[in-house]
């Protein structure tokens, strides 16, 4: 089953590598795809689930588009901030 969340706050392969890093870690998933571009979350479950992933999405600050507003959207903001930076340090490690 392919499920697709379209998310806020995506802003480099730092924030992809959070998310799929995060997403892959479930059980249920087979695996995920993010478009940095078109801020869009694709995951191939065993299960529909989309609850679930999109509320694990909102905890890492990738709220669904449309979902968080005002102090909500700012942590959101924050949280993704922090996500990028651990992403990117992940990249660096790795290579």
């Amino acid at each position: 089953m392919k499920i697709e969340i379209q998310v806020e706050n995506i802003k480099c392969g730092g924030c992809a590598g959070t998310i799929k890093k995060n997403i892959l870690s479930d059980s249920r998933v087979e695996a995920v795809e993010v478009d940095i571009e078109q801020g869009l979350v694709v995951i191939e479950t065993k299960e529909d689930a989309r609850d679930d992933y999109s509320a694990a999405l909102l905890k890492m600050g990738y709220p669904e588009t449309g979902t968080a507003e005002g102090i909500a959207a700012a942590k959101a903001r924050a949280k993704s901030f922090v996500s990028c930076a651990v992403g990117k340090v992940d990249n660096m490690v790795k290579k």
